[in-house]
């Protein structure tokens, strides 16, 4: 069979004419030398536990194959940087069309981008103010640049388009003017040798830095904080522990630039966030947080300038655009064509949002949705479409619409492949490949590549109890809570007014549709709540009772457990620092002199230098994201070879991280500090994860799991709030079964859990449910239902009680 790496390879004539896709030998990640067949012009759903290998097929190597076949076409430039990356392990696979990715990975989007610029909405709403917008007597048209805060023709020169200025002050900058300079009033200045150095070079220009901060002339302190000058003294530093230090040139910065600086240079986010601490942000004052000129802030649309309707929800922008404000017939067509492309962005539930919403506020689910509405609107046909768990964040109502758009991809010619766990979206497939049977090395056949219907007769699949065998689940009673914990008077975003009641040791789920206010409401104001143990504009609550009986609260939330290969699940769960030690202890090692630093590849000495210890290179790539290629002298073991001949029970630290979290937990056994944090891990599914397995390929839900077990392994005391943010994203329906049984545990332990959900089978099995509504965005934001899952199902307004309904009486 050729390679389907050779492009000069032989075809088959006939192949453009099958109807399909067809894989052999696929090895990628854990797939077993998979063969499958997969029809063309069909909604194809790939299930299987978390970590089967159904991604692996999907997107590591049927989209992979596919974006490999296109870069062939690029300059060979681009070309040799592309194959550093590595082509999937498959064999051949025939029939494959161009393929379009639409995943949950998010960039790393600045503040400039929104939901405007995702779907090119922005650019469309530019061109009618140009075209066809009101200007005022004698002023000149203006291009549609101008209209853009993300252009030097448009953006405010105040404040360069971002609508906000930054600020700080005395206060901040010096929380407490009893400590002299010496003492670190300055708390803004950074720490170690760069800090020191500003407070020598300060003593250098002849100022007091051992009297109180507020004991010294204003003039001296505003000058200290606040002076854009950068003055340069001869330093002669203090004698330090024994060593000369010669004199040298020092360059003073006042605490206000050092600031401003960091915040806004710093590739560090640790750094970044630092600043951000001593700053306040506030609307700009010339432009009045609108980011625009004054000359394009004139014209108007209906009488609305640019930035009132780029302000408005969706749904409201479309009603807005009335082509009666305008008789011409560009404004017709413009507006005709702004109303179609928002219609399909709030026919998949995103209709609360606005044009100028930043995408980093956006969910993932609610990013890939967005793409998803602009490819529809794109006209594509004859590509495949890979997506990755669109219903991802929405509410069963949104998901009934999410069908109905993906038919439409469909229809227009297209292939539509969906990596999905919902149930509702696997039973609407015209083709179900289902992987496993478990996870990891126990996962990476397809057991089932045909209809949906004919997996009932598969028994070793973990998705046909869910599909045709479920029953209605047990009654279970509601527990009694231990105590109220009150939030009054909540206003924050869209939830406004808002008194909601937390039962104390149960399990709360809060439902709603997309945008109605649940994230804000716990996420936000809750958890501040919590972690502050005070109310105010910070929490965006009035008042709140009931938090002495809470002693601690737990957020777990999707964010990355670490940007880069660096951070994977032994460092973040502290498994590493035990691993080390054990290394450390051995024969080999003490005969060598090596210490707990040789077997880490954060430092240098035992890691391999080439990769710094991360066992990937970064590949900066012309026009394209930069991404990791394993590294070409230790081929991602990450250590030099003196370390890796050091061995524990016959296994090298680079394979001792190879490990499954699985197969650890044998290797590892009779070793207390391991056994702990392996069994947490074990515990909430994440048995086929590798220890050294980097953060960077971890999803959300994945992510959230391994906080989730961090916390499990640590020893409880008092009563713990544990809050999570759609805890369930990402997982099968029998890995739900199993994170269940460990939220249920923390809550029979005397603990409270709160989560904010989508799955119905998870919002049934609660002892309480608070649903907010009705609808999304400004009509969202209230409290629709409240109480035990059976009472909020029978809840006439409420949107989600026909689901929980339903689930709670199973067909």
């Amino acid at each position: 069979m050729p390679s389907a790496h050779d492009p000069y390879a032989p075809h088959d004539p006939y192949a453009a004419h099958d109807p399909y896709v067809r894989v052999r030998g696929a090895d990628e990640h854990n797939l077993r030398h998979v063969d499958v067949d997969i029809p063309r012009d069909a909604l194809v759903v790939f299930t299987g536990v978390s970590g089967s290998g159904k991604s692996s097929l999907a997107f590591g190597t049927i989209y992979a194959e596919a974006q490999r076949r296109y870069f062939e076409s690029v300059a060979p430039y681009a070309r040799r940087l592309i194959h550093q990356v590595g082509a999937p392990k498959v064999g051949e696979i025939s029939g494959l069309p161009p393929a379009v990715s639409l995943e949950q990975r998010r960039s790393a989007p600045g503040s400039r981008s929104s939901v405007g610029t995702v779907t090119t909405l922005s650019n469309s709403l530019r061109m009618l103010f140009s075209r066809a917008g009101t200007y005022p007597p004698g002023a000149a048209r203006l291009d549609s640049d101008a209209f853009s805060p993300n252009t030097a023709a448009g953006a405010c020169p105040e404040c360069h388009g971002l609508g906000r200025i930054h600020r700080t002050s005395e206060e901040l900058l010096v929380p407490d003017p009893s400590l002299s300079v010496r003492e670190g009033a300055i708390e803004a200045w950074p720490g170690a040798w760069q800090g020191k150095n500003l407070r020598d070079v300060l003593d250098a220009l002849r100022y007091d830095v051992d009297r109180p901060w507020r004991e010294l002339e204003q003039r001296d302190r505003d000058w200290i904080l606040f002076t854009d000058e950068q003055p340069v003294v001869t330093v002669h530093p203090v004698r330090d522990a024994g060593r000369i230090q010669r004199p040298y040139q020092g360059t003073y910065m006042s605490a206000r630039r050092y600031v401003m600086h960091t915040f806004a240079d710093s590739k560090s986010q640790t750094l970044r966030a630092r600043a951000e601490r001593f700053l306040t942000a506030a609307p700009c004052p010339v432009c009045g947080g609108s980011r625009l000129r004054p000359e394009a802030l004139a014209v108007t649309f209906g009488g609305r300038t640019i930035a009132e309707l780029a302000g408005l929800p969706l749904s409201a922008l479309a009603r807005a655009l009335d082509p009666a404000a305008d008789g011409s017939e560009t404004a017709r067509v413009l507006t005709g064509d702004l109303r179609a492309r928002i219609a399909v962005v709030t026919e998949l539930g995103l209709g609360y949002l606005s044009l100028d919403r930043t995408t980093p506020t956006l969910s993932s689910g609610e990013l890939q949705r967005l793409r998803l509405a602009t490819q529809l609107r794109s006209g594509l046909f004859g590509v495949v479409y890979v997506l990755d768990e669109p219903s991802a964040g929405l509410h069963p109502a949104d998901t009934e619409a999410l069908l109905v758009v993906l038919g439409r991809l469909k229809a227009a010619g297209n292939s539509v492949f969906v990596v999905e766990h919902h149930l509702d979206v696997v039973r609407s497939a015209d083709w179900l490949v289902d992987v496993g049977p478990l996870a990891g090395e126990h996962g990476g056949r397809v057991l089932h590549s045909g209809p949906p219907a004919a997996l009932a007769e598969v028994a070793e699949s973990a998705t046909r109890r869910f599909l045709f065998d479920r029953e209605p689940a047990p009654p279970r009673e509601v527990r009694e809570p231990s105590g109220l914990l009150r939030l009054n008077g909540v206003e924050r975003h869209n939830v406004r007014g808002v008194d909601a009641a937390f039962p104390l040791g149960v399990f709360t789920a809060v439902t709603g549709v997309s945008g109605s206010g649940k994230s804000t409401l716990v996420g936000q104001v809750l958890a501040g709540v919590l972690a502050d143990g005070a109310t105010g504009g910070t929490t965006g609550c009035a008042s709140a009772e009931g938090l002495e009986a809470v002693d601690r609260l737990v957020q777990v939330d999707q964010r990355p457990i670490g940007r880069t290969p660096r951070s994977n699940l032994a460092t973040y769960t502290g498994l590493f620092d035990v691993v080390r030690k054990l290394f450390t202890a051995t024969e080999d090692a003490r005969a060598r002199g090596y210490k707990a630093g040789r077997f880490s590849f954060n430092v240098a000495g035992g890691r391999c230098e080439t990769c710094q210890g991360e066992g990937f290179v970064s590949v900066e790539l012309l026009f394209l994201p930069s991404t990791y290629a394993p590294c070409p002298d230790c081929r991602g073991a990450r250590y030099n070879p003196g370390t890796l001949e050091v061995t524990y029970r016959g296994r090298s630290i680079a394979e001792v991280l190879d490990l499954t979290v699985e197969a650890a937990a044998g290797f590892f056994a009779g070793t207390p500090a391991a056994e702990r944090s392996l069994r947490a891990l074990l515990d909430v599914g994440l048995g086929y994860l590798r220890l050294g397995q980097p953060a960077t390929e971890l999803s959300g839900g994945e992510a959230q799991r391994v906080k989730l077990a961090s916390e499990l392994q640590r020893t409880r005391r008092g009563h713990t709030v544990y809050v999570l943010d759609e805890p369930t994203t990402g997982l099968h329906p029998a890995d739900v079964e199993v994170l269940m049984r460990q939220l249920h545990g923390l809550v029979d332990q005397g603990h409270t859990v709160v989560v904010v959900e989508h799955d119905m089978a998870v919002v049934a099995a609660a002892d309480w449910v608070i649903d907010l509504g009705p609808g999304g965005g400004d009509e969202g934001g209230r409290i629709v239902a409240a109480g035990p899952p059976a009472e909020v199902a029978r809840a006439a307004n409420s949107r989600t009680a026909p689901y929980l309904a339903r689930e709670l009486r199973p067909s």
